[in-house]
């Protein structure tokens, strides 16, 4: 892993405390079972009384310093693990940080038709760019590439596939990308609907990365135009974050230029062979096990939404559709979406040869993740 104190300093400089000001921070976790390596966040409004600038640590009640990393939206950010319904102490105070390692990456590949691809040390994804969109070949959803491996690999598998012809659709010891995206909403994005139909987004058109690691990786990203209904000119943009440790990455939707309620769909592509799926209205998620391959394993997609959603179900292709996007359908959650407001949620993937077995692992993973997402870790400032 890459090793780095550097941002720890840059990010300070607005934030910090001296020898003599110290924040005691306590966390709580309310639910019946352990919690590991969730990251709670702090916004810095709230820790009061502060200088302007210097570095600073955190440290665990027993002194140790905990990796942490102040956000583009001054947020303060690090891990922390409890036992059910058991509390922690932490103390925020000036000090030199030690080198930690940076768990989340990501950049856009111009070289490789304006992919944004990003990873943290248990997945990897990838999504679309303008260059692609150029291209003529259609591809509206997200990516998925698995790892079995905490390091970094999706610089390395660009630079093989596209340097030396190395295929990254082959596994060479730490995973691959074998995941089928197409014209569809791949591994759960979203598209609004009009008159029953979906609108595809296509590629992104333009991307500003706000935060890249040590925990948390974030993209803002924004579309092309879309004509939805009577609408003539709908815009998109969508925040995007990964953070250590998770399957899953937090999107948060809007859309400008819309003049009603209008249904969203999230969609997460159904290939020929598995109909193995979880999907639960009232539970707020849905999970689907890809197509098990002999040599490769089995992937699997989930998303899960913290606001309730109106339905959840399966909707088919036309015998035309699945020929065109080579899938059956898509597992889709459905919602209505109010102009000119966010809409938050999670997707992402598990791989069967790192940490979910079954799908029956992974659909776990997705209820525990929910009951996370609903039930956050309680943190008090003294």
């Amino acid at each position: 892993m890459k090793r780095i104190t550097a941002w720890l300093f840059a990010a300070c400089i607005a934030f910090a405390c001296t020898e003599e000001k110290t924040v005691h921070i306590t966390v709580g976790n309310p639910s019946s079972f352990d919690r590991s390596g969730e990251l709670i966040e702090i916004a810095t409004e709230t820790l009061k009384g502060l200088p302007d600038e210097g570095p600073f640590i955190i440290a665990d009640d027993k002194g140790k310093q905990v990796p942490c990393q102040l956000t583009y939206d001054k947020k303060v950010i690090f891990p922390v693990s409890l036992p059910a319904k058991a509390t922690a102490g932490f103390i925020l105070k000036a000090g030199r940080p030690e080198v930690y390692d940076t768990l989340v990456c990501g950049r856009a590949y111009p070289e490789r038709l304006d992919d944004i691809a990003w990873e943290n040390n248990r997945i990897a994804f990838r999504l679309y760019g303008p260059a692609l969109q150029a291209s003529g070949e259609r591809a509206f959803g997200y990516d998925v590439w698995v790892k079995n491996v905490a390091e970094p690999v999706v610089e390395e598998r660009y630079y093989q596939e596209l340097v030396h012809g190395v295929s990254y659709h082959t596994d060479h010891g730490n995973g691959l990308d074998y995941y089928n995206v197409g014209p569809t909403l791949g591994a759960g994005a979203s598209a609004l609907m009009a008159n029953d139909t979906l609108v595809y987004p296509y590629c992104y058109k333009t991307y500003e990365i706000l935060d890249n690691g040590p925990l948390r990786f974030t993209v803002k990203l924004t579309y092309n135009p879309l004509r939805i209904g009577n609408d003539e000119h709908v815009i998109e943009t969508r925040l995007l974050s990964l953070d250590a440790g998770s399957q899953l990455n937090k999107v948060t939707l809007s859309f400008r230029g819309l003049s009603r309620k209008t249904p969203l769909a999230t969609g997460i592509v159904m290939h020929q062979g598995s109909k193995d799926y979880l999907a639960d209205a009232s539970e707020g998620f849905i999970a689907y096990a890809d197509p098990a391959d002999p040599l490769n394993g089995q992937l699997y997609i989930g998303a899960i939404f913290p606001s309730s959603v109106k339905e959840t179900r399966v909707a088919y292709f036309s015998d035309r559709e699945k020929a065109e996007r080579r899938a059956e359908g898509h597992v889709l959650s459905m919602s209505d979406y109010t102009p000119d407001t966010d809409f938050t949620y999670y997707w992402g993937g598990g791989w069967s040869k790192w940490g979910f077995p079954t799908s029956t692992d992974w659909f776990g993973y997705i209820r525990s993740f929910s009951h996370k997402v609903n039930r956050p870790l309680v943190v008090e400032i003294h």
